[in-house]
């Protein structure tokens, strides 16, 4: 298994998803590429993979297979790919929403509160708006709701002030600046679990992550075959929810295949910590399924 990233709920998620072994699929979250591996390892020749990445480092986890199409792009934009590569529609969609591996550890990318580095946390390199840029220009009020809606941060509103505050001497421009200015803020009990829900929420406003998964979920809906099945890991309630809510919804076309999310078990857990906060959901695209 790459160093780059361990996949979370592996055989769990590939093996609800693939059912015809002949068929067109989609890793909407390529990262180190373990999810998609497993894929190719259940297609046949004439298969397909299409794979989705933004980050510009996942193109060297790439395997050579010439099933496999690597697309540089917001998988967002699921349903416009699809169109124009695979036009009959997909047999199934896989996403798994988590911050790889390589992404955390890497110091420079400002994703983790472990190093000390620039606030960046951008998917895409290439992005605009930076972390930093989020601490240091939006308003006190603005601050407050990010940390609250997108990061259920305790306390959200002294977080957010704290901030404010620490600004107008110095720009927070680094997590160790980010570390200064909120720690009159935070409580006295878990407080890396605290730390965490705000980098989260930074993460999320950075990358605009709940519209994108928003317009995911409506185009993976449209890109899908009657039959086909999308399977999504989420590591936090706002993902969640959202994802539980659209397969709910009778308009959106899907069946729920497990009624309630799969979890990673104890042993995956153990052997990989950052799973833990995992759940899978996998949902059928209504109309007859393929029947090999």
């Amino acid at each position: 298994m790459s160093d780059y990233h361990v996949p979370v709920l592996l055989e769990e998620s590939v093996g609800a998803l693939v059912r015809n072994p002949e068929g067109v699929y989609a890793d909407a979250t390529f990262g180190g590429g373990g999810h998609s591996r497993a894929i190719l390892a259940r297609l046949g020749a004439g298969a397909r993979l299409l794979a989705f990445d933004l980050d510009a480092d996942a193109a060297s986890q790439a395997p050579e297979d010439e099933r496999l199409t690597l697309i540089r792009g917001n998988f967002r934009f699921i349903q416009n790919f699809t169109l124009q590569l695979a036009p009959q529609g997909l047999d199934g969609i896989l996403a798994d929403l988590g911050v790889s591996s390589h992404q955390f550890d890497t110091a420079e990318r400002g994703f983790s509160f472990r190093f000390d580095a620039d606030l960046d946390m951008r998917m895409n390199a290439q992005g605009e708006k930076t972390a930093a840029d989020v601490v240091n220009s939006y308003t006190q009020e603005e601050l407050e709701k990010i940390f609250r809606v997108y990061g259920e941060v305790d306390g959200a509103r002294a977080v957010a002030r704290s901030i404010a505050s620490a600004r107008e001497k110095a720009p927070v421009r680094t997590t160790a600046d980010l570390g200064a200015a909120i720690a009159d803020a935070l409580p006295s009990f878990q407080i890396h679990r605290q730390i965490a829900k705000i980098y989260q929420a930074l993460r999320i406003e950075v990358n605009g992550e709940m519209r994108s998964l928003e317009k995911f979920l409506q185009g993976a809906a449209r890109a899908l075959k009657p039959g086909g099945r999308l399977a999504v890991i989420t590591y936090h309630s706002l993902e969640d929810r959202m994802v539980k809510q659209f397969i709910r919804e009778a308009g959106n076309g899907f069946s729920p295949v497990n009624r309630k999310p799969v979890l990673p078990s104890e042993e995956e857990v153990s052997s990989n910590p950052r799973a833990r906060s995992a759940k899978l959901r996998v949902a059928q695209k209504d109309g007859e399924a393929w029947k090999g």
